[in-house]
């Protein structure tokens, strides 16, 4: 038992093509590419994000919370 052939990848092709056809497959490709694409830019994005949130924070006054701790007594 070894690995698959060129041969033997070739007729799962082939057989996965008759199956669902050409057009079905280029448009899973097609939406599979438009996620990688969508992803990318939801990652730059967030990238951004995060640069502007540390610019801002390191521009604004920090803050004191003030309070008392009160604990129950069991």
């Amino acid at each position: 038992m070894g690995s698959f052939s060129i041969w033997h990848w070739l007729i799962v092709l082939l057989v996965v093509v008759l199956i669902f056809g050409t057009k079905k497959l280029r448009n899973v490709g097609k939406d599979l590419g438009g996620a990688v694409s969508d992803f990318k830019q939801g990652m730059k994005g967030g990238e951004e994000a995060a640069k502007g949130n540390v610019e801002n924070s390191a521009q604004a006054a920090p803050q004191v919370l003030e309070g008392e701790v009160k604990r129950d007594k069991v």
